[in-house]
């Protein structure tokens, strides 16, 4: 499902246009986009909590000759899943 998808899925849902349903819908991306960046925790339970993680630097090895390429220490995104979806996916 891409988000074009995700759009027209809950505009079915919910009765409201496409239009509506797409600023919703990026209005949230927007507001969780800019809370993990500014280093906040989006948490919303039983789904889920998007954070910020902090990677150390660390020398790695490029495969094809062998050398040691420094990586630097970054900021990534990540997301942990919450209880009810790790659930709601068992086999």
């Amino acid at each position: 499902m891409n988000k074009r998808d995700l759009i027209r899925k809950t505009a079915e849902e919910t009765g409201l246009s496409q239009k509506d349903c797409e600023a919703v819908i990026n209005t949230l991306f927007d507001t969780i986009r800019k809370t993990v960046e500014s280093g906040e925790k989006v948490q919303i339970i039983g789904f889920g909590t998007f954070e910020l993680r902090a990677r150390a630097a660390r020398t790695a090895r490029n495969p094809r000759t062998g050398e040691a390429v420094e990586v630097p220490a970054r900021r990534v995104p990540a997301f942990k899943p919450g209880a009810e979806l790790k659930q709601a996916v068992q086999v």
